[in-house]
């Protein structure tokens, strides 16, 4: 069994090379850790075994390591104008053998495998087929813990810091185009390469919704209160955040993930 501690050491020791000062790897560090903690919660809702447990976690741990040297060298989270980051990631742990400083010397070859599988898929529009049980099993949690944290990334973070210097590159106005407004229709995510503006990125980000797997995940979704909040029209302050058409595309948006989850988001 993964070795908890030691992990978390190793995590640590391998982020604090980096400028705690800078927003980007400050909510990183913490985004990390809160993926890692829904991992555990959403493999230990599975009935999985304490050791696929750890597993879980420890996936959601290494899962965005790619982060980190993402925002060294190029200074934005924007994959699209620098590196897929989850590829970048699992290079770093399995070709430069980043790997070896964590606590992962007594896994099976198949499990890490495994981690490197999952790691590389973790940010992709969709799985491929071919995966075995096992291995789609873990890539649906690490995805699912992801997205769930994603909803609080977003809702709390300001814009800057969460792209960084590739803010000029996006369109700050404009309404969903109506491929966008399809994709929610259809209840499913948002392609990067149809995304052109603020508000489409701001909608792709809410139809993560519609892909969890997992109903502990969609409890963690509501009860945490992210997603609602994203959702909203108006900011805590009570000032309108979007225009007319765009409040009536978030009312859109609002309709059919409650459609899809069943409920409302807003719990009583």
């Amino acid at each position: 069994m993964i070795d908890k501690q030691r992990a978390e050491t190793a995590f640590q020791a391998y982020t604090s090379q980096y400028d705690m000062s800078n927003g980007m790897i400050r909510h990183k560090v913490e985004h990390t850790l809160r993926v890692a903690e829904n991992c555990e919660r959403i493999a230990a809702s599975l009935g999985m075994n304490d050791e696929d447990v750890t597993f879980a976690w420890f996936l959601g741990l290494l899962h965005d390591i790619g982060r980190f040297e993402q925002v060294r060298r190029y200074g934005t989270f924007i994959d699209s104008v620098s590196v897929d980051h989850a590829e970048f990631g699992a290079d770093l742990l399995f070709h430069e053998r980043l790997i070896d400083s964590f606590p992962a010397e007594n896994l099976p070859e198949k499990e890490l495998r495994l981690l490197e599988t999952a790691i590389r898929l973790h940010n992709k529009l969709t799985l491929p087929e071919n995966l075995d049980e096992r291995t789609r099993r873990f890539c649906e949690i690490i995805r699912d813990a992801d997205k769930a944290d994603i909803f609080r990334v977003v809702a709390e973070l300001p814009f800057e810091e969460r792209i960084g210097t590739s803010r000029g590159l996006i369109q700050e106005d404009g309404e969903a185009s109506g491929a966008v407004m399809d994709c929610v229709l259809e209840h499913r995510c948002v392609p990067r390469a149809i995304r052109k503006n603020r508000f489409e990125g701001y909608i792709s980000h809410c139809c993560f919704a519609f892909e969890l797997v997992f109903p502990e995940t969609r409890r963690i979704v509501r009860k945490q209160g992210f997603l609602n909040c994203l959702l909203a029209e108006r900011g805590a302050d009570g000032k309108v955040l979007w225009s007319e058409k765009e409040r009536a595309q978030l009312r859109i948006v609002r309709r059919e993930i409650e459609a899809a989850f069943g409920e409302p988001l807003e719990e009583a």
